[in-house]
């Protein structure tokens, strides 16, 4: 298994998750949590692939959807043991920083793959990370994380541009994503520490 498909499984199961818990929170039924841990999963990833001309993996093949399956089931089993608000809760956080680091790095690989200039891949790194979970406010009917937490996205913009300097230095593609992914999740979680957000206008 190469950094992407890791990366892959990693993010798919994380967003999964997150998705099915917000929409456990939003006391949504069962097709609900399903409908929008699979389009967490996968929402972000289908736009990546759309925007570089090429099917959506979760439209090739069983396996991501077979994955992202997984992760709406291990939210359901931990809303039986979760008190309460989840959207607060490490349950739902931690998976969401896995989820956008996981997914930053795949955007960067797949932008890099495909021979985008420096800026194209940075934003296809943020749009892979924070697509599926924009999608999954919006139809929770919420202003998107992304435009409330400006250390939501922007720790996949430093990861885009830290994959990419590595690439610069001739470091090998599997290794930067590595590093970028480690770059963001840890950013995002010193971020939910310190309440860290950046000026208001």
């Amino acid at each position: 298994m190469d950094a992407f498909e890791f990366m892959n499984v990693v993010g798919l199961v994380a967003f999964a998750m997150v998705g099915s818990l917000k929409a456990a929170d939003a006391d949504l039924d069962l097709f609900g949590v399903t409908v929008l841990g699979i389009l967490t999963a996968l929402g972000g990833g289908t736009m990546r692939d759309v925007l570089v001309g090429r099917t959506p993996a979760s439209l090739q093949s069983v396996g991501e959807m077979s994955v992202a399956f997984v992760g709406v089931g291990l939210a359901v089993v931990l809303t039986r043991a979760i008190p309460d608000r989840l959207r607060d809760h490490p349950s739902v956080l931690l998976p969401d920083a896995v989820g956008l680091a996981a997914f930053a790095a795949t955007g960067a690989l797949v932008g890099s793959q495909a021979g985008l200039s420096p800026y194209g891949v940075v934003i296809l790194a943020t749009l892979t990370a924070v697509g599926g979970g924009s999608l999954a406010d919006l139809l929770l009917t919420r202003v998107p994380v992304v435009l409330r937490e400006d250390f939501y996205a922007t720790p996949a913009l430093f990861g885009g541009v830290v994959f990419w300097l590595l690439l610069r230095l001739d470091v090998t593609g599997d290794t930067a994503a590595l590093v970028c992914a480690g770059l963001v999740f840890s950013v995002r979680v010193l971020a939910l520490r310190y309440d860290w957000e950046l000026p208001r206008v």
